[in-house]
């Protein structure tokens, strides 16, 4: 089990992005297609934090042309080019699950003050 955690502690990305729960973010993807590659921009809440060390996700919610797209990033994964804070949310839940159900402003958050 010991070995196993070593593996993990040294593929840990060094400068891994501070993400909350609330928080509007920009995350950079690396899409590759056929030989070309380029980064693809994915703007969103944060809806969601789950596990820990390397295998930790979070998950980033958005409303294109009225549909809700939910999209899972691993957060040491080498596809996640960077990942840019745009707003800190107020929030009192681990999860926000809840703002799947809500449409417009109802599913707006309130910014968090310093």
């Amino acid at each position: 089990m010991d070995a196993l955690k070593l593996i993990s502690d040294a593929s840990l990305k060094e400068n891994v992005p501070v993400v909350e729960i609330g928080d509007t973010v920009k995350v950079h993807v690396k899409i590759q297609e056929g030989e070309k590659s380029r980064i693809q921009i994915f703007e969103g809440t944060v809806i969601a934090k789950k596990h820990g060390g390397i295998s930790e996700t979070f998950t980033v919610r958005r409303v294109a042309h009225g549909c809700g797209i939910e999209r899972v990033f691993p957060l040491h994964s080498p596809a996640v080019d960077k990942v840019e804070l745009v707003r800190h949310g107020k929030v009192r839940r681990a999860k926000l699950y809840y703002l799947r159900d809500r449409v417009g402003k109802a599913a707006k958050l309130k910014e968090k003050l310093s």
